[in-house]
């Protein structure tokens, strides 16, 4: 399901831990990082990994929504929805991500570039409103810098 170079780093990730159990983590990220999402297929394959019934990972995986359970396009735009950002107008950033690409949270541009999904909190709240790309995070944003950020990806 991952390539050997993957495999080889989940292996080494499972071997820090006393239990393979509590790899579960790590190891949900290791394959997202290659995959792009954790379908049930992927979370099947690590509960094989790690010796635990599938119904353990997928708890997990269904719990913390820096998982993907569904496929997110190449940049996977995280808008910050809680208080903070909020306040510093994290809704007009939302509103200038769907006018530009014609998506609302939840979905994907037809060309599989963009997704963009709203999530509780980025503990980003000092940088306020504050946006997540992929691993990255983008923080003061305005719409202006917004559109410029976007223009700058490849």
């Amino acid at each position: 399901m991952v390539s050997e170079e993957q495999l080889t780093k989940i292996r080494d990730t499972i071997a820090r831990f006393p239990q393979k159990r509590s790899a579960v983590l790590p190891v949900l990220h290791l394959v997202q990082e290659e995959l792009g999402w954790l379908s049930p297929q992927a979370q099947d394959y690590v509960a094989e990994l790690l010796g635990l019934p599938p119904i353990k990972v997928h708890e997990v995986a269904s719990f913390y929504t820096l998982f993907n359970k569904k496929p997110v396009g190449r940049y996977h735009l995280q808008v910050c929805t809680n208080i903070a950002c909020m306040l510093r107008n994290s809704g007009e950033i939302l509103q200038a991500i769907q006018k530009k690409l014609g998506i609302k949270p939840g979905e994907t541009t037809a060309d599989q570039r963009f997704s963009v999904s709203t999530v509780e909190c980025l503990a980003a709240c000092g940088g306020a409103p504050a946006m997540q790309v992929n691993s990255d995070y983008v923080e003061n944003l305005s719409t202006e810098r917004l559109t410029a950020y976007l223009a700058e990806l490849p």
